[in-house]
């Protein structure tokens, strides 16, 4: 076992002690308020509000026709510029031989 394991474990075991210690000698509503508590953090975790939600949003004014062509007309120029102007030409993979003579002892076994 490694450090991070027995360290986890001994953890635990020390939370399972706390845990049963606070039942025995707490009351019913030192229980629950703490479990409320709980609750309502792990419904907001798994259920949250709409207005905290990460989704793009859809504008609420729809565009003109002018300015979607706007807006068209400046996507496909940029999409016809990557498209037509390559930087990097495409050559066939070429090996060049070096100096050095190759021997059968220089060639591995395996590959």
């Amino acid at each position: 076992m490694n450090k991070q394991a027995i360290v986890f474990w001994v953890v635990m075991v020390l939370a399972a002690f706390g845990i049963i210690s606070f039942l025995t000698k707490a009351s019913l509503s030192s229980i629950l308020i703490p479990l409320i508590v709980f609750g309502v953090v792990f419904l907001l975790y798994k259920y949250p509000p709409a207005r905290w939600s990460r989704k793009a949003k859809t504008p609420k004014i729809k565009p003109s026709a002018k300015t979607m062509a706007k807006v068209n007309a400046q996507n496909n120029a940029s999409a016809r510029k990557s498209s037509s102007s390559r930087k990097r030409k495409d050559y066939p993979f070429q090996v060049i031989q070096g100096q050095k003579g190759k021997s059968e002892e220089d060639i591995p076994k395996y590959h």
